[in-house]
C-alpha cells in the first residue's frame, strides 16, 4: 500500500508539472505567436483570456507541486539532501515568485500604466516568461540527479 501511495505522490507531482511547463511552452510557442498572426493588435485580447483560463490550473499545479515535493523529499531524506536537490528547490521556488510576481504585481501595474509604459512592461512580462521556461526545463533536467 506503501508503494501505491509513493507511485501516486510521485504521479501527482510528474502531471503537476507536465501542467505547468507545458502550459508554458503552449503559451510561448504556439499561442503568442499564433494570435499575434491572425488578430495583430488585437493578440493582447486573446492572450488575457487564455491566461485568465491558464492561470488557475498553473496555481493548483504549483500548490500540488509543493505539497508533493515536500512529501517526496520527507520520504526519501538521505538521498534528497545533494547538491541538485538543492539547486532544483531553488530554482523552482524562483520560478514559482516569478509567476506570483507576474501576476499579482506586474499585470495589475499593466493594466493601470500608460499606453507610453505598457510596451515595456510588457516586454518585461514575457523575459520572465520566458525565463520561467529556461528554469523549468532545468528543473525537469536536474529531476533524475535527485
Amino acid at each position: 500500500m506503501a508503494g501505491l501511495a509513493l507511485n501516486f505522490t510521485v504521479f501527482l507531482h510528474l502531471l503537476s508539472s507536465v501542467v505547468w511547463i507545458g502550459g508554458i511552452i503552449f503559451t510561448l510557442l504556439i499561442a503568442i505567436p499564433a494570435s499575434k498572426e491572425v488578430l495583430g493588435s488585437d493578440a493582447g485580447k486573446l492572450m488575457g483570456g487564455v491566461s485568465k483560463r491558464f492561470t488557475p490550473f498553473a496555481n493548483y499545479s504549483i500548490l500540488l507541486l509543493v505539497i508533493t515535493g515536500a512529501v517526496l523529499s520527507f520520504l526519501h531524506k538521505g538521498s534528497y539532501m545533494s547538491a541538485p536537490f538543492y539547486l532544483k528547490t531553488a530554482m523552482a521556488a524562483t520560478m514559482i515568485s516569478i509567476h506570483f510576481y507576474r501576476g499579482l504585481l506586474l499585470a495589475p501595474k499593466i493594466a493601470k500604466s500608460e499606453p507610453v509604459n505598457k510596451a515595456s512592461l510588457h516586454k518585461l512580462s514575457l523575459s520572465l516568461v520566458k525565463l520561467n521556461l529556461a528554469l523549468g526545463v532545468a528543473v525537469l533536467f536536474l529531476a533524475k540527479m535527485v
